[in-house]
C-alpha cells in the first residue's frame, strides 16, 4: 500500500480563569481523560493540548494547526463556560477541519451528592452553547457530535469525520499523472483543472503515452520474472498465462506494464492517474491487471483520461484505509429491467479493484474489442455482497457536484460465464426508477466510486469540509423532493460563491 505520513488531529479544551487554578487543574485532568478514551477509536493521533482561557493562546494554537502538516483537522470541547468573544480570532483564522464535540466527563449525575462545585466544573451543556452560537454567528463550518464518549456512535461519529479529514489532507498535495488526453467528444470526463487545483489543492498534468513506454520497455527480465511468479502465487491464473502456457509472453508483458506504470508514478511522487484507449502509444495492450493491482493498493484510477474520477478514488481510498470492504473505480454499464427485480450491473472494459471481490480473483486473456491492440490480461470477479455507496464527481462550469447513490450489492442472479471482466451487480435505494431519473436530474457522471467501506456520513463530512455540493440519493429519496434540493443546493452555492 501507499506509505501514508503520520497525522494527527488536535484536542482542545476551552474554559476560563474565572473558576481559580483548582478547578483548572480538574479541567485538564478530564479533558485529558476524554482525549484518551476517543483516541483508540480513531484512524489518527488524537493530540491533546492545554486548556485554553484566553484569546491570545486560542489564536496561536489555530495558527499552528494551520502550519503543521500533520495536522489535518482540530476537535474541540467547551469543558466549563468559556466565553465565545475569546474565541472570534481564533477561529477566524482557523483554515483546518472543525469537529464541536458536545460531551462531558460524567456519564450520570451523582445526584445525592450534586453540588455547586460539581455545577462549575461540569458544564459543558452550557459552555458548548456558547460555543455553538459564535461558530454560527461567524459562519465556520464544521461537524457536531454529541453525547459521551463512551457511546460508540459517538467515536464512531468523530472517526467519520477524521476520515473525510484524511480524504481533505490527501486531496490537498495529491499529484495526478494523465497519459494522454481525455477520450474525444466526451463531455463529463472534462473539466478545470486549474479550479479543480484552487478549490482542493490537486494537481493535474498530462503526459506522453510514450514516456510510459520508455519505462515499461526498460524494465528488467528478473523484475518481471519475480512478477509473474507474485501472480501465480497469489491468484487463479489460466493455465494459457502460466509459465509454460501458449500466452504466458502476454501475462509477462502485463507485468512489465505495471513495472513501468509504478515506476513512473513512484518518481514522480503520484498518487493517481488516468489512461484512454485512444491513446495507447507503443503499449502493446491496454493496461488492465496493472491499473487492478495499482488501485488494490491504494492508488486513484480513472479511465478514459477522467482525472476528476481518479482524483476521488485516490481521496475515498485514503479515507478508507485500514476499514473493511474495498473503493473501486466503477461505471454504471447496463440494467435488469425485470419488474420488481431491477438491478444495475457495474463493471468497465477491464479496470475495476480486487479490493471489493467476493473471491480470489482469476488472471484470464480475452480479446476486447476496442482500443486496436493485443488482447488484455485482466482479473476477473464479482463484488462482495452487501450495503456500498457509489459517488460521482461533475464539473458544472461554476463548481463541482458530488452525485451519490446508496445501493445494495448482490451475487449475479445467474451465472456470467461469456463476461470476462469485473463487476459488481446492486439493487441502487430507493428503487432503480428512481435512483436513475435522480442520477440523471443531477448530471451525474456515468464513471463513479464504488466503496463498502465508506457510507454517506464520510461523504457528507468531506463535502462539508471543502464546500462541495453533495446530492445523495438514498431509502427515503423521492424524485419530487431530489429536484427540489437540487434547485436549493444551486440557489445556495451560488450565494455562497458571491459572498
Amino acid at each position: 500500500m501507499i506509505a501514508a505520513a503520520p497525522l494527527e488531529v488536535w484536542f482542545l479544551t476551552g474554559s476560563q480563569g474565572l473558576y481559580g487554578e483548582d478547578t483548572l487543574i480538574q479541567v485538564a485532568d478530564q479533558s485529558r481523560r476524554i482525549s484518551e478514551s476517543l483516541d483508540p477509536g480513531l484512524p489518527v493521533t488524537l493530540v491533546w493540548k492545554p486548556v485554553l482561557t484566553g484569546a491570545d493562546a486560542i489564536r496561536r494554537v489555530m495558527l499552528d494547526a494551520n502550519a503543521d502538516d500533520a495536522c489535518i483537522g482540530v476537535i474541540a470541547w467547551m469543558h466549563t463556560f468559556s466565553p465565545a468573544k475569546m474565541w472570534i480570532a481564533g477561529l477566524d483564522a482557523l483554515r483546518k477541519p472543525l469537529l464541536h464535540l458536545h460531551t462531558q466527563a460524567n456519564v450520570g449525575l451523582p445526584w445525592a451528592t450534586i453540588d455547586m462545585d460539581f455545577m462549575n466544573l461540569n458544564q459543558a451543556a452550557h459552555g458548548d452553547r456558547e460555543f455553538g452560537y459564535i461558530q454560527s454567528r461567524l459562519g465556520v463550518a464544521r461537524k457536531t457530535v454529541a453525547g459521551h464518549v463512551s457511546d460508540p456512535s459517538v467515536v464512531a461519529g468523530v472517526a467519520g469525520w477524521a476520515r473525510a479529514a484524511i480524504g481533505r489532507a490527501e486531496l490537498a498535495v495529491l499529484k495526478l499523472a494523465r497519459f494522454g488526453d481525455n477520450m474525444r467528444d466526451v463531455a463529463v470526463t472534462e473539466g478545470d483543472k486549474v479550479e479543480a487545483q484552487l478549490r482542493f489543492g490537486v494537481s493535474v498534468n498530462t503526459y506522453g503515452v510514450n514516456d510510459l513506454v520508455e519505462q515499461v520497455d526498460a524494465t528488467a527480465d528478473a523484475e518481471v520474472a519475480d512478477l509473474v511468479k507474485e501472480y501465480e502465487d497469489t491468484y487463479r491464473v489460466a493455465p494459457e498465462l502460466r509459465v509454460g502456457g501458449e500466452r504466458h509472453e502476454s501475462l509477462r508483458y502485463a507485468a512489465r506494464i505495471e513495472l513501468g506504470l509504478r515506476g513512473f508514478l513512484e518518481a514522480g511522487g503520484f498518487r493517481a492517474f488516468t489512461t484512454n484507449f485512444e491513446d495507447l502509444g507503443g503499449l502493446r495492450q491496454l493496461p488492465g491487471l496493472a491499473v487492478q493491482r495499482l488501485m488494490a493498493d491504494g492508488y486513484g484510477f480513472g479511465g478514459e483520461g477522467d482525472w476528476k474520477t481518479s482524483t476521488l478514488l485516490r481521496t475515498l481510498k485514503s479515507m478508507a484505509a485500514g476499514l473493511p470492504g474495498g473503493t473501486s473505480f466503477m461505471e454504471d454499464y447496463t440494467y435488469h429491467l425485470e419488474p420488481g427485480r431491477e438491478l444495475i450491473l457495474g463493471a468497465h472494459m477491464l479496470e475495476v479493484c480486487p479490493s471489493i471481490a467476493a473471491a480470489t480473483p482469476s488472471v484470464e486473456i480475452h480479446p476486447l474489442g476496442i482500443g486496436g491492440r493485443e488482447d488484455p490480461v485482466r482479473m476477473v470477479f464479482d463484488a462482495a455482497p452487501g450495503p456500498a455507496v457509489v459517488v460521482g464527481m461533475a464539473d458544472l462550469g461554476d463548481r463541482f457536484r458530488l452525485v451519490a447513490n446508496e445501493i445494495d450489492t448482490v451475487a449475479p442472479p445467474e451465472p456470467l460465464p461469456r463476461l470476462p471482466v469485473a463487476r459488481a451487480v446492486w439493487r441502487p435505494r430507493p428503487d432503480l426508477r428512481t435512483s436513475t431519473e435522480c442520477w440523471l436530474t443531477a448530471g451525474g457522471p456515468h464513471h463513479t466510486v464504488y466503496s463498502s467501506a465508506l457510507g454517506a456520513e464520510e461523504l457528507a463530512d468531506f463535502a462539508e469540509m471543502t464546500g462541495t455540493e453533495l446530492d445523495l440519493i438514498g431509502a427515503d429519496t423521492t424524485t419530487r423532493s431530489f429536484t427540489r434540493e437540487l434547485r436549493w443546493n444551486q440557489a445556495y452555492h451560488r450565494l455562497a460563491q458571491g459572498l
